[in-house]
């Protein structure tokens, strides 16, 4: 036959083996709308990657196991475009995993393609919630759950590393409520794409910046306005969040969504709504411990006013002593004020005793954890090692078992199998030949 007697055949066998459409779950490795108004999607299907995930909303490192062009026509994806949007609140993007209903086509000269007619939109949100609560659960297993809220404050921030886009109105908006308000604060922006593939990827790469110079900042703030639930589908993903459960600063949170919190505001050491309310916390912390200061100064002002007052009424009612009772009162005002003075440099002290003990508190922390997480690793990866072992063939063919073969190809079924065929079979410690018999 010719090649076009093939391949219509297989577009007849095609036909018949798919006469309806058909419901199928996959992930949108790329789409494009063209010029005539249709949209070309690459769907794929992807095994599990390095972190135990599916690639949702992420870039993922997994080989894919199918992978097939779809095209939604223009007279549907004007609707179906809309109603997805409207129902999670996002465009439809490379990354998603999507259910959606086609119909099986084949041309002799374009070749296989699926044709789009309907999606299920509750389908992409339940893989973010699944996501979600596997990350959690992950998160929790590794005991690293809580471990970026015992970091701890300093007093005062006023050294921030910022990760959020230049561009985005969330940093805009962080930007100019700080500067409403009148104290110094030193901020340095380190870029990272808010939305998207490369969420995860430029936001971690951002946090790694920033741990080599942890000495010189307060505080790390991630910030970016607001979003739908698949928009911030990267802010539950495993690594980010694990990446910020184990930062050595308290990481303070501003993605900027009001209904849903998301894992990373879950492991971070503060969790605020939106990049205004963390300007507003920032500015408002600086100015409670201004206000502090200024009730301290005030109170030693007035204890020292007090004072004055006291030894101006005893030295008026002295007035009349001689001049050597005037030497002593005065001697023993001086006495009294070093006593003040020697008072304020002991408390002084205690307190700078005490940071230092928090201090000796936190690298002994940070000393253990992470050999604690090391040697659970280490077990996990002796009870993987012993697992392979048992599987492997000469393990399983010791226990009495046999792959009997013939023409170089394992049998596994004996119905393919004539009289008088010859078999290879092959025992633990040898290999036999053989043929069949009725």
């Amino acid at each position: 036959m010719s090649l076009g007697e093939l391949l219509a055949g297989v577009a007849r066998a095609l036909d018949a083996a798919f006469p309806m459409p058909v419901w199928v779950a996959a992930e949108i490795a790329d789409l494009r709308i063209a010029g005539t108004g249709h949209c070309y999607l690459e769907l794929v299907e992807k095994g599990r990657d390095a972190d135990g995930g599916y690639g949702y909303a992420r870039s993922s490192g997994a080989v894919p196991k199918a992978q097939a062009r779809a095209a939604i026509w223009r007279g549907t994806w004007a609707s179906l475009g809309a109603y997805f949007r409207g129902i999670t609140g996002s465009e439809l993007a490379p990354g998603m995993k999507v259910l959606v209903k086609v119909t099986v086509s084949y041309h002799e000269l374009y070749g296989f393609s699926l044709v789009v007619s309907d999606i299920d939109p509750s389908y992409t949100l339940g893989e973010a919630e699944r996501l979600r609560r596997e990350t959690i659960e992950r998160l929790k297993a590794d005991g690293v759950w809580d471990m970026n809220r015992e970091v701890g404050l300093t007093d005062v921030v006023q050294r921030v590393a910022v990760v959020s886009s230049a561009t985005a109105a969330g940093f805009r908006d962080f930007m100019q409520e700080l500067g409403r308000y009148p104290w110094r604060v030193e901020v340095e922006l380190f870029e990272a794409v808010m939305q998207g593939l490369a969420t995860e990827e430029t936001v971690v790469a951002a946090l790694e910046a920033i741990a080599t110079r942890v000495d010189e900042f307060d505080a790390v703030v991630i910030i970016r306005g607001g979003g739908s639930t698949t928009d911030l589908a990267a802010f539950d993903g495993y690594r980010l969040c694990c990446h910020i459960a184990q930062f050595p600063l308290p990481v303070v949170t501003g993605i900027g969504h009001d209904k849903d919190r998301s894992v990373a505001d879950m492991v971070a050491a503060v969790e605020l709504k939106t990049p205004t309310a963390v300007a507003v916390w920032l500015g408002e912390g600086l100015s409670d411990f201004a206000s502090l200061l200024d009730e301290l100064s005030g109170r030693v002002a007035e204890a020292a006013r007090a004072i004055l007052d006291r030894e101006r009424e005893r030295l008026e009612r002295a007035g009349r002593v001689v001049s050597l009772g005037a030497v002593e009162m005065t001697r023993r005002l001086e006495v009294r004020l070093e006593r003040l003075a020697g008072e304020l440099a002991r408390l002084s002290g205690e307190r700078l005793l005490r940071e230092d003990h928090r201090l000796t508190r936190l690298e002994a922390f940070f000393a253990e954890r992470p050999g604690m997480l090391l040697t659970r690793a280490s077990e996990r990866l002796a009870g993987f090692e012993q697992a392979v072992a048992l599987r492997r063939p000469e393990n399983i063919l010791a226990l009495g078992f046999a792959i009997v073969r013939t023409e170089g190809r394992a049998v596994t079924d004996p119905a393919l199998l004539t009289e008088g065929q010859p078999l290879d079979i092959t025992l633990a410690k040898g290999t036999v030949k053989a043929k069949t018999t009725k």
